[in-house]
């Protein structure tokens, strides 16, 4: 099968596959920056993240030959690196909860607040390293990686509804965070 994306690193790419320790070390010097930060946003420690970059990379290199082109070499990475950073909180215990029935109110979008956004990125990186590994993992996944909530369900095993759900909640959250921080800050002013 021939490849649907044409990889402008498609030289190193095969020279990989005949594993030349050369090609491997430079795709990994293309990619591991983004695959850190990929693993660091959904584990949340950077020992942790560094670990599964490693372990993605060497299972990457070991599983090349199974790399058709069928998406771009640095989507197909990520994808195991999303993949074992998710094994990895499973095993820590951390479960996603499921949707009740019940409650449809968490399912209507709160977007048409008229608040302004007025929050620096640092103080957005902090209210998301405070939510809840559910939420943070599915608001991740969503806004920063770019999956849509059927492929969210399909990488977490959970339901769509379930995605949707976490995402609404995760952005009530954040938004209530925020809120909370900025009103402490002018509160001590």
């Amino acid at each position: 099968m021939e490849s649907i994306y044409q990889n402008i690193h498609q030289d190193l790419i095969d020279r990989c596959k005949e594993n030349d320790k050369s090609a491997q070390f430079s795709i990994y010097k293309l990619y591991y920056k983004a695959m850190f930060n990929s693993a660091y946003r959904i584990l949340k420690n950077e020992t942790d993240a560094e670990d599964i970059m490693q372990e993605s990379f060497l299972k990457a290199f070991k599983k090349i030959d199974t790399y058709r082109g069928e998406v771009t070499f640095g989507v197909w990475l990520k994808r195991i690196v999303v993949n074992r950073s998710l094994d990895e909180l499973r095993k820590k215990k951390e479960h996603f909860s499921e949707l009740n029935d019940g409650v449809t109110s968490d399912l209507t979008d709160d977007s048409t607040s008229n608040e302004p956004f007025n929050y620096s990125i640092d103080e957005v990186k902090w209210a998301i390293n405070q939510l809840a590994d559910g939420y943070r993992v599915v608001l991740n996944l969503f806004l920063i990686e770019g999956y849509d909530h059927e492929e969210i369900a399909s990488i977490l095993n959970i339901s769509n509804s379930t995605s949707r759900s976490q995402y609404l909640r995760a952005k009530r959250k954040l938004r209530e965070l925020l809120l909370n921080k900025k009103a402490k800050t002018i509160a001590l002013n």
